[in-house]
């Protein structure tokens, strides 16, 4: 048996503020962006180079959904960006306005900073170590 997980649905005020923010900061791609009618849509983005785990971007649709904008794991970070490349990324991130809660720090199992996504919800930049 294989199974994987292929989207993690992040809620969202708005579709295209959502999609400016992941696909002009993180260079995230649209994967996929259909009208569903009534003003929703099926938005899946993928951080570059991936074909595996993507976004689906579910826009809030009640006050219960809209209160949990950018505290969908009560402050915690639950989202992880892997890199190839630390420096690179936490650079251009840093440059395109990412904010950033910490400095890049060093831990056993590699290079780490905890940034927020534009409505944020804490999220790990990390480059494992290589074994």
């Amino acid at each position: 048996m294989k199974q994987s997980i292929g989207c993690v649905s992040l809620l969202v005020r708005d579709y295209d503020e959502a999609m400016a923010f992941y696909t002009r900061k993180l260079r995230f791609e649209v994967a996929e962006d259909v009208d569903q009618g009534g003003g929703r849509r099926w938005v899946v983005l993928r951080p570059p180079g991936s074909c595996e785990a993507s976004l689906l971007l579910a826009r809030a649709k009640n006050a219960e959904e809209e209160a949990s904008v950018g505290r969908q794991a009560g402050g915690r970070v639950f989202l992880f960006l892997h890199t190839d490349d630390f420096d690179r990324d936490y650079a251009e991130m840093t440059r395109s306005g990412v904010r950033f809660r910490e400095k890049p720090r060093h831990e056993p199992y590699g290079t780490v900073a905890v940034f927020e996504d534009l409505y944020g919800n804490p999220w790990d930049l990390i480059m494992h170590r290589r074994a």
